[in-house]
């Protein structure tokens, strides 16, 4: 990408006065005012500014991103060259943003020439216009064209130039409002693919030996069923057994057991013996020799509450752990970020208004920063991990999501609000009732008994873990010293509340521990019930991405 343009404007002051003034892209004007950076990760550098507030940025691979005052956000060019072809050819480019080759060109140059008789009315733009394109040497281009290059770079803003303040995680609006297709087309885009070659009886070995293109084209025939695919969708379903329990690997079943062949029985019962894992998440399937009516009536029931045959009716976890599989990172990411500001956004106006946060918006916060982590991206993960926090009433769930808290906090290096956030988990377990009392003596408050015998639990060994892996890390800190002082100190009182055998457990990890940030695991989603006195040799099952 060219920045031969960019290079002039710097090296020769006439031509970006010309620039800043009528075109309004100054050099002078570069400080957007407030930390932003790619959701990507990707590199962002300020060269130009506006009069309205707006900043002109470039981005890794040439392209400029055009931030303005307003938390939108958008590109308008592949290179600098292309974008002050356009601020030079449209000054008026900001009233324009709505505009597509589509409209035709008669209408095109009508509102073209309406902006530019306004602008005339204050200021000239026509021998500037010449002067800068030739100085520059840009090309003259018509005003269709123009439209069409504007148009070609709004739409390639997202996923991979999503904005973001750096400092909240939010992320910008789009500068435009042109439609864009559904995340479920670009993630599908590959199965159909996929699923038109298994068809023509080319490539069931690759399909079906590769985990994300076997998914996909699962997903493909969910939502085009054809009578002939009986075939290719039990080749499917014999390769993702070797998965085990996976939500594909029910579809697969769903869709061969609709077809309601007697025959099929003995393969699907095969499947569901696989392990423990398929056994229960294939409940109910009809066993072999039952009639093969039972067996449909079995795969509709799981058809109508699970799948269907509209791909926009599937969650949004599907379709972005998808398009995780496949490496579509950055089109996950920014709909996480999305489907995140949402929620952040009507849990403000809920808090505001005195009103709880939707149930619906509380069941993918979890989720949600089990994606993140999924993607490596800790600062939204810990984004979605302080909304959830407060919305745990039973002691044990307030206590598991602060340890999750402060883990995030701690991978951030935000050593501060980790210890903060400890602090509050020991004052959790000590008056699990938030100091309701304790009236009966026993240290786990009148009415929530959750964390009684958390000491017995792999709970307790993570707490205990968390504590001093962040007085590792943190130690670093100086003049955090007296804070880190006392989570040590606090670590070893914890640890000598431990059972035998967890305590014991706990200090042989933590002498074998090399890397503390990648070895501790703090995230339990599992209940007293079903650990008490057991110890901490089990590791809990990360959680799954939800229906929801």
């Amino acid at each position: 990408m060219s920045d031969h343009a960019l290079r002039l404007l710097r090296e020769q002051p006439h031509l970006a006065e010309l620039a800043a003034f009528p075109f309004n892209f100054d050099l002078t004007r570069a400080d957007h005012g407030e930390a932003v950076r790619l959701a990507s990760g990707g590199p962002l550098e300020a060269v130009a500014g506006d009069d309205t507030g707006g900043t002109y940025f470039v981005c890794g691979d040439g392209s400029v991103l055009y931030a303005d005052s307003e938390s939108s956000a958008g590109i308008i060019g592949n290179s600098v060259d292309e974008a002050l072809e356009v601020l030079v050819g449209l000054p008026g480019w900001h009233d324009h943003l709505g505009l597509a080759p589509a409209d035709g060109e008669e209408k095109i140059r009508a509102a073209l020439a309406e902006t530019e008789e306004e602008i005339r009315e204050y200021h000239g733009i026509d021998d500037e216009r010449t002067g800068l394109r030739a100085g520059l040497g840009l090309p003259e281009r018509s005003p269709v064209q123009l439209i069409g290059l504007l148009h070609a770079a709004l739409l390639r803003t997202e996923p991979d130039f999503l904005l973001l303040n750096a400092e909240e995680g939010g992320a910008h609006a789009l500068l435009d409002r042109h439609p864009r297709p559904p995340l479920w087309e670009a993630v599908l885009a590959r199965g159909r693919t996929d699923l038109t070659l298994l068809r023509e009886g080319s490539a069931w070995v690759e399909v079906a030996e590769d985990r994300a293109r076997r998914a996909l084209a699962l997903r493909a025939a969910q939502f085009d069923r054809r009578e002939g695919d009986l075939p290719l969708l039990r080749h499917l379903l014999r390769h993702e057994a070797e998965a085990s329990m996976t939500d594909e690997l029910r579809l697969a079943a769903v869709l061969v057991g609709l077809h309601g062949h007697a025959e099929d029985l003995p393969l699907l019962y095969e499947v569901r013996e696989t392990d423990f894992d398929t056994w229960c998440g294939l409940g109910g399937m009809p066993e072999p020799g039952a009639d093969p009516a039972e067996l449909r009536r079995w795969a509709r029931d799981l058809d109508d509450s699970l799948f269907g045959t509209d791909p926009a009716d599937e969650p949004l976890f599907t379709w972005t752990g998808l398009a995780h599989e496949q490496g579509l990172v950055e089109l996950a990411r920014a709909a996480l970020i999305r489907r995140l500001d949402d929620i952040d956004f009507r849990a403000y106006c809920d808090a505001r208004d005195g009103k709880a946060m939707e149930r619906r918006d509380a069941s993918q916060l979890s989720t949600l920063v089990h994606e993140f982590e999924q993607l490596g991206d800790t600062f939204q993960a810990l984004r979605a991990q302080r909304l959830y926090v407060p919305l745990q009433t039973r002691a044990w769930d307030r206590v598991s999501a602060l340890l999750r808290l402060a883990r995030l906090e701690r991978e951030e290096d935000r050593f501060g609000a980790a210890i903060r956030t400890l602090t509050s988990l020991r004052d959790t377990l000590a008056e699990p009732d938030g100091g309701a009392g304790d009236s009966d003596g026993d240290g786990d408050g009148d009415g929530d008994n959750s964390l009684g015998h958390w000491q017995r639990t792999n709970l307790g060994a993570y707490i205990v873990e968390e504590h001093y892996a962040l007085a590792r890390t943190a130690a670093t800190d100086t003049a955090l010293a007296d804070e880190v002082r006392a989570v040590t100190v606090a670590a070893g009182e914890l640890l000598a509340r431990l059972s035998g055998t967890a305590r014991e457990n706990v200090e042989r990890h933590l002498a074998g521990t090399t890397d503390i940030r990648t070895d501790t695991r703090t995230d339990i989603h599992t209940d007293t019930g079903a650990n008490a006195g057991a110890g901490v040799s089990a590791e809990p099952t990360p959680p799954q991405p939800s229906a929801g």
